[in-house]
């Protein structure tokens, strides 16, 4: 009986999803064993421990808790009290409050607040999209994303908060919002831009931000990093140096390489046809993600395959934006590649999750 129940589950899972994560995990780990391999075990490491947790989430009926009121805000306020917790009690760590410490085990709260933010608006927009056009529903919405994106920020970590704005503004596009209503969120986003520059960045923000107009000005202090990004995204060429024989990241001019440069090293490395690949890979996956969205019955499992999207989406282009320069540099991993146990941890549990409801639907 089981076995047969095995099969059956397992047939009804979507393989070209799971595929297209395990490749776009192996050009991270190939990047970081390549790049910093003293980061490469424990990054191989922490991605089975997340596999593992995803696919237990895939063989457990989940259905229930995500249309559950209880579950989905209990989530949410747990979530809160985590990031308020991490506020006072977290270590300074780069500058950052940011990391919060289970014995030897460090996690990242803002990365589950990504997924309990999905989460919560996936249940809340399924409950009210038909009255997107009236101004309480885009309120109501709009703090709950401004709640914990505001508790990130001033951590400081303007990159999750940023990537949070971007779920909301997904959920909110996807659900049919008015031309006229799409214009006046468009003035809040812009007045809440320039609050912010007033009284939220702090002076190292601002100059990374205005370093984008000016990228040659400053080259050892707040565009070091671009400028060694963009060398080192440009002499990889076609095909690129080959593997451990690029410069930038060999001499370790390249800051981050296994993180927040990631992009860049493969660039150098492995050239044109390596990033081609890897984000085609990407699209491949985020395209998956939108079809299990819309065969799924329900408008909470859709709009949680679609906030799932939504953020390896935003999460993509704010990664390479930075690392091509072409936006400031804000600390955003790229979903899957990145080395980091709370990104790579909640990535796939969006992922099983998303997996799990397919599969029963």
């Amino acid at each position: 009986m089981l076995k047969k129940y095995m099969g059956n589950f397992f047939s009804r899972i979507d393989w070209q999803l799971w595929v297209a994560v395990l490749l776009l995990v192996g050009a991270g780990s190939l990047s970081i064993f390549s790049s910093t391999p003293s980061f490469f075990v424990k990054h191989i490491v922490l991605f089975v421990v997340a596999l593992i947790i995803a696919v237990g989430i895939m063989m457990v009926d989940i259905r229930s808790f995500f249309v559950s009121r209880g579950f989905v805000f209990g989530l949410y306020w747990l979530i809160i009290l985590t990031l308020i917790a991490t506020y006072f009690f977290a270590p300074v760590i780069k500058g950052n409050r940011a990391w919060l410490s289970i014995g030897a085990f460090q996690f990242q709260p803002s990365e589950f607040a990504k997924v309990a933010l999905i989460i919560v608006l996936a249940y809340f927009f399924s409950k009210r999209h038909i009255g997107i056009a009236r101004w309480r529903v885009l309120a109501v919405s709009f703090i709950y994303a401004a709640i914990p994106a505001g508790l990130i920020a001033i951590q400081p970590d303007l990159g999750s908060a940023i990537v949070l704005g971007a779920i909301w503004l997904g959920f909110v596009l996807a659900s049919g919002i008015p031309l006229k209503r799409l214009l006046v969120v468009g003035g809040v986003f812009a007045l809440g831009l320039v609050l912010a520059w007033s009284f939220v960045l702090k002076n190292y923000q601002k100059d990374r931000i205005v370093g984008i107009f000016n990228p040659d000005s400053d080259p050892l202090g707040v565009n070091y990093n671009v400028i060694q990004s963009k060398i080192a995204i440009g002499s990889g060429g076609l095909l690129g140096k080959g593997f451990e024989q690029g410069t930038q990241v060999q001499l370790g001019f390249l800051p981050e390489s296994h993180n927040d440069f990631i992009f860049a090293a493969i660039a150098e490395e492995g050239g044109f046809v390596a990033v081609v690949l890897v984000l085609g890979i990407f699209t491949w996956m985020v395209v998956r993600l939108l079809t299990l969205g819309l065969r799924m019955e329900g408008n909470t499992y859709k709009l949680l395959a679609l906030g799932a999207s939504a953020l390896f989406v935003a999460q993509c282009i704010f990664h390479t934006g930075s690392n091509l320069g072409f936006l400031p540099v804000i600390g955003t991993t790229l979903p899957f590649v990145s080395y980091g146990g709370s990104s790579m941890l909640s990535s796939m549990i969006l992922i099983g999750i998303v997996q799990s409801v397919y599969a029963r639907n």
